[in-house]
């Protein structure tokens, strides 16, 4: 399916297109296994821990750095689309507008090296956490929603290689 995916990198660095490849790699996965009939728009910012702490600051009022930040452009239940989306498409487009996300690269490797695993696989998991909080899923409690996108989670790391 043809969906359109923009990348915005706040810093370019010499990895800024392998992580635009696996971003883009990442978030198709997403959309595959969650089973999206219509084309769907994404727009991604790459920054650091200061730019994730401007957007947190002005968006939730948590003046602190984080690693990643959604910003769904709808309320799906999770797993369960609409079965008509028509009403969701953008007019001029044609696409399903799903949301923003924000992912701190500086977090993303900080966080690679405190679980012991590869910048790669941190950022991977990050931006399918991100996009399944675009498409519904939530971990508010630590009971059956935390658990319901941890699976899917896990499920889609494995699919593209990416497992713990």
């Amino acid at each position: 399916m043809n969906h359109r995916i923009v990348v915005a990198f706040e810093k370019q660095s010499l990895d800024s297109i392998g992580l635009n490849v696996h971003l883009r790699r990442c978030i198709r996965a997403v959309l595959e296994a969650q089973e999206l009939p219509v084309p769907c728009e994404i727009n991604v910012l790459v920054t650091d821990n200061m730019g994730i702490q401007a957007i947190n600051r002005v968006s939730r009022d948590k003046d602190e750095a984080t690693d990643v930040l959604s910003f769904p452009m709808f309320d799906f239940v999770p797993g369960e689309l609409p079965e008509d989306l028509s009403p969701y498409l953008d007019e001029q487009t044609g696409l399903l507008p799903l949301g923003d996300m924000a992912i701190s690269l500086e977090r993303a490797r900080e966080q690679a090296k405190a679980f012991g695993h590869s910048t790669k696989r941190e950022i991977g998991y990050l931006t399918i956490h991100s996009i399944l909080h675009l498409l519904g899923y939530d971990h508010l409690d630590e009971g059956s929603m935390k658990r319901q996108m941890r699976a899917k989670e896990e499920e889609i790391l494995k699919k593209i290689d990416l497992p713990r």
